[in-house]
């Protein structure tokens, strides 16, 4: 495989890149664009590309623009000076219905120039902007899984996905809370310069995967801790650590102590679920990782994820996403990644 595989043409094309804030806006969602987008420009010109993102901070009023935090960010072209550049984003806010009460301006410029930009991104609970402009009737749309049920019921007419990391709908994008943002921008670097610059760049963030779209808000591990009691998620965090490793019910329940019959019983009243059905679970996740992110060969792929061939992977992506590893590679991944 060549370096160069997965770059996109266009490498020396500089891109123009609005972010939108204003009072209230959330200081991650400003801040993670900002740090993919700049980390991109910098992967491109140790490249000697001279393509790079030139970022613009707008706000209804020049200025500093106070963030939910001790953060603010200052905005150097106000919202009716904008015109419709390239690429908007549009951060959330915690507060967005006292927000979008009082930023008329910001429905309206996106009334009248969101059909005009090649890409209007809304971030989190940034997407209350866009419908209230009329903008997602009839579509698909995501947002923070704790404003998705505000969203659906002051907007009957959008399809809300609660679960979603992003969604788009021609050129408009909606994403789910705060980390997602990044894995939204991650994915304009990729439409925009290719798979490996969005690569190094989720490498430079210490990010676990860059994550497509379609996947869930929540991985089975977090579910789990989200759910679970301190013993129970010890044992939970544990298998996780340990994916690689040929696990039996009887070494999860040696290892804590327990009996398998105690460890079965306490397990699934916590989860729901018994120990090697989550266990299965958590390898999948592992697998979905690394079909997304590297071009393994499947019977690798499967060892390193913990399976004990790369039939019992299949095994189990069929029985929990009704599809295979090949397959799910193929819809989630770039055409630049082989098919394994």
């Amino acid at each position: 495989m060549s370096a160069n595989q997965h770059l996109a043409p266009g490498m020396d094309q500089r891109r123009h890149v609005a972010l939108v804030i204003y009072p209230g806006f959330k200081t991650l969602e400003a801040t993670g664009p900002l740090s993919v987008l700049g980390y991109a420009t910098r992967h491109l010109a140790e490249a000697g590309h001279a393509g790079g993102y030139d970022v613009t901070i707008v706000a209804p009023e020049v200025g500093h623009i106070p963030s939910d935090t001790a953060m603010s960010l200052e905005a150097t072209v106000a919202l009716k000076e904008l015109g419709a550049p390239e690429t908007v984003l549009i951060a959330g806010a915690a507060r967005i219905e006292e927000v979008l009460s009082g930023q008329h301006a910001l429905v309206d410029w996106c009334r009248e120039n969101g059909p005009r930009v090649r890409r209007c991104a809304a971030l989190c609970t940034g997407s209350f902007f866009l419908a209230e402009a009329g903008l997602l009737e009839g579509q698909r749309a995501a947002t923070h899984w704790n404003y998705a049920e505000r969203l659906r019921q002051r907007y009957p007419e959008i399809d809300v996905d609660a679960d979603a990391i992003f969604v788009q709908a021609g050129r408009f994008w909606t994403s789910a809370g705060v980390t997602a943002a990044i894995d939204l921008t991650l994915a304009f670097v990729e439409q925009d310069y290719g798979r490996d610059i969005a690569l190094g760049v989720a490498r430079d963030m210490v990010m676990y995967l860059k994550r497509p779209g379609g996947q869930s808000q929540f991985s089975t591990l977090l579910t789990g801790q989200m759910a679970g009691a301190t013993s129970m998620t010890k044992v939970l965090t544990w298998m996780s650590d340990r994916l690689d490793q040929p696990l039996s019910l009887s070494d999860i329940a040696a290892a804590h102590g327990m009996s398998v019959r105690s460890l079965t019983r306490a397990f699934t009243a916590e989860f729901a679920v018994a120990p090697m059905t989550m266990l299965e679970a958590l390898r999948c996740d592992r697998a979905k990782a690394l079909l997304l992110d590297t071009d393994l060969p499947l019977k690798i792929l499967a060892y390193r994820a913990g399976f004990q061939s790369d039939e019992q992977m299949r095994k189990a992506f069929r029985r929990r996403f009704s599809l295979s590893p090949r397959d799910y590679r193929a819809r989630f991944a770039t055409s630049g990644t082989p098919p394994g």
